[in-house]
């Protein structure tokens, strides 16, 4: 479990609190953008689209992303997660950006070159590597065993190929929606505050950063929300959203699959404050990504309490807060679209003497992982009271340091000093990527820098001071995004690296990575500023189609209890539930990876209206939640509806959808209902 540590009130700053979840939120949402805001909007001459698509997978039996707990495998639903597209074109030059926030762990190479592949299919080169723009939440409650790189695929016990379908096709379709939506629309960034949306659980290791740096993060953490937003016809389409929190609200003992707190608050925008269709007849749709969250643990903040589910809900609505008031001040981002991208391989970077702080030039090694990588983020659920490691916090692991320095070549280990080298997974091809993406984005007058890092809240600042100074902007001007396009880990600033927390451990280049970032970003921003384009280079083959496929959680064939049939009702709710209560109901289930119902639902909560039914809840609504057990070859599922406090009273009934296997391996759909009960 997550070992806390509170960060009082009384520590944060004087910031007032937000209601608009309460009862003024539909009015407060119509007027984000008031006349004056949308009148600077109205200079950007560039056309926008927007698209929405599920991208869930396995929600049984496969093993889970994130915490690298090998029992932590999928076992039902609490969140469906979803692919959410933006596509951005300036008619005048044809340059266009995709880009899509995806609500899983981690982002592959595996999964952008198959994206990438089946757009060219469809558009020809309309869409390529420079363009498209994967970014995950980060959530780490969602099935793994999508990557071609080994190392992230051995806790789900190997490649899961419905669930990187699921992936695949889900943000394809999302792109495609956004691309088909495309209209002229005014873009405009506003900058806010999110009210306890984190802590820093790396303290130690950010006190090591000089003076100014510590200064613009009085509490350890960025609070800074940015909204990217759609307007058209003076109406509010869609918005993207930068904030840094770890995807980490429920724990590594969580088994249902979830979109964690980012999902929670793009749910919300979608379905509380912009309910139904905009005016051009599409839903909005509201991305809430990730920036330099490596540092920054949500579980580090007031009145969490104990149940995950409330957390998540809490974290998430703090993040809709912050940014719903923020986007009333929104800002023109002015006329223009360009870009700039390029692949480095990291393991031979030299890193400039200008940028290295230490008045010479400075070499990367090929990636390794720290013994602290493997005592994982004691705040955020730790490695495991089993294993022998431990952050330098708490003592850190000589023992292993010194079998480092045996098995390590020097000139290999001395640019990772002082890590203690437990994996050194680069000396093994294929197994972790080190030939990385980097893009830096202009649209109009905000720019944009993603890399497939996990950056600490300083790094992402020295970042930001760099590429600002290179194009002549002010920082302001600048977001960083990370898991973008690929993954590889944390990175650090050198200071902080210096004490080998979890982040240290798992900056995988060694002492100077930061360093070669920021060089990397300052390259690309000065050939973007000065019109230079220069070859971006490619990506190395991964390890795509050779990776064994996860032997567990496969279904095979489904039977049910003698007597029953699928969709029966086992355990039938009660007569009547008040509001906060939790209408329950159990049925006999199927697998359901059998047919994964992308798209569709495996649940539905149904109102009565005279001789009709009515769905006011499905299994991607925030009060409902699907667990499966099984028995053998028989499959139990647990359908629960948390009756909000709001819901109309009347007659109501819980349904389940399914789909059972038979031996030969054909699927036949079926469905199940319970018999009506109150709401009062």
């Amino acid at each position: 479990m997550t070992a806390n540590r509170p960060v009082t009130a009384a520590a944060m700053p004087a910031l007032s609190r937000r209601t608009f979840l309460g009862a003024g939120a539909l009015a407060a949402a119509a007027a984000l953008l008031g006349p004056r805001a949308l009148a600077r909007a109205q200079v950007s001459g560039l056309r926008a689209g927007r698209g929405r698509a599920d991208v869930t997978g396995e929600i049984l039996g496969a093993g889970m992303l994130g915490y690298a707990v090998l029992d932590q495998t999928t076992s039902g639903l609490h969140l469906r997660q979803y692919s959410r597209a933006f596509v951005v074109e300036d008619p005048s030059s044809g340059e266009r950006i995709a880009h899509v926030t995806v609500d899983v762990g981690l982002m592959f190479q595996s999964i952008l070159e198959e994206v990438v592949r089946r757009l060219q299919q469809r558009f020809g080169d309309l869409y390529h590597r420079g363009n498209v723009l994967l970014g995950a939440t980060h959530t780490h409650a969602g099935p793994g065993g999508t990557s071609g790189h080994a190392m992230v695929d051995i806790t789900a016990l190997g490649f899961r190929q419905r669930s990187f379908e699921a992936q695949v096709a889900g943000i394809v379709e999302s792109i495609v929606a956004a691309h088909d939506d495309l209209a002229p629309a005014e873009l405009a960034v506003s900058i806010g505050v999110v009210e306890f949306g984190g802590g820093n659980r790396s303290p130690l290791a950010f006190a090591r950063n000089p003076d100014a740096d510590r200064a613009r993060f009085p509490n350890g953490i960025d609070p800074l929300t940015r909204n990217l937003g759609i307007v058209r016809a003076g109406e509010l389409v869609g918005t993207i959203n930068w904030f840094s929190t770890h995807g980490t609200s429920l724990p590594a003992d969580n088994t249902l699959v979830s979109s964690d707190n980012k999902g929670y608050a793009a749910l919300l925008a979608e379905t509380e404050l912009y309910p139904g269709m905009r005016g051009d007849g599409k839903p909005f749709v509201a991305a809430f990504g990730q920036a330099t969250p490596g540092d920054v643990s949500p579980n580090l903040t007031e009145g969490i309490g104990d149940d995950p589910f409330a957390a998540t809900a809490l974290v998430g609505r703090r993040q809709l807060d912050g940014a719903v008031e923020a986007l009333g001040g929104g800002a023109a981002v002015g006329t223009g679209l360009d870009q700039r991208h390029r692949y480095v391989h990291l393991p031979s970077f030299v890193v400039a003497a200008q940028y290295t702080g230490t008045g010479r030039d400075e070499r990367l090694s090929p990636a390794m992982l720290g013994a602290s990588f493997a005592a994982g983020s004691t705040e955020d659920g730790g490695g495991g009271d089993d294993l022998p490691f431990f952050e330098a916090e708490y003592g850190g692991n000589p023992l292993i340091g010194r079998i480092g320095d045996v098995v390590v070549p020097p000139h290999l280990a001395e640019p990772q000093h002082p890590k203690d080298i437990l994996l050194p997974m680069g000396l093994i091809d294929g197994m972790i990527q080190q030939t990385l993406p980097f893009h830096l984005v202009r649209i109009g007058g905000l720019y944009l820098f993603t890399c497939p890092f996990e950056a600490t809240v300083t790094a992402g600042l020295r970042l930001r001071r760099a590429i600002a100074s290179a194009v002549g902007t002010s920082e302001d001007a600048v977001q960083i995004q990370g898991y973008t396009n690929g993954y590889a880990h944390y990175v650090t600033t050198p200071e902080e690296y210096d004490q080998q927390e979890y982040e240290g451990g798992s900056t995988i280049f060694g002492r100077y990575q930061l360093p070669a970032v920021v060089q990397i970003a300052t390259e690309l921003a000065t050939d973007l500023a000065s019109g230079r384009r220069s070859d971006p280079g490619a990506p190395e083959p991964d390890m795509i189609g050779r990776i064994p496929h996860s032997p567990v959680g496969n279904p095979s064939v489904d039977v049910a209890p003698d007597g029953r049939t699928f969709g029966d009702v086992l355990t039938a709710p009660a007569a009547s539930y008040a509001r906060a209560e939790t209408a329950v109901a159990v049925f006999v289930g199927a697998n359901p990876n059998n047919v994964l119902r992308r798209g569709d639902t495996y649940l539905a909560v149904e109102r009565r209206d005279g001789a009709t039914w009515s769905t006011v809840a499905t299994d991607a609504d925030v009060a409902t939640f699907l667990r499966f057990d099984t028995e053998g070859l028989a499959t139990r599922a647990r359908v629960e509806w948390v009756v909000p406090a709001g819901q109309q009273p009347g007659t109501y009934r819980l349904r389940y959808f399914g789909d059972s296997r038979a031996a030969s391996g054909v699927t036949t759909p079926f469905a199940g209902a319970t018999e009506p009960f109150a709401v009062a």
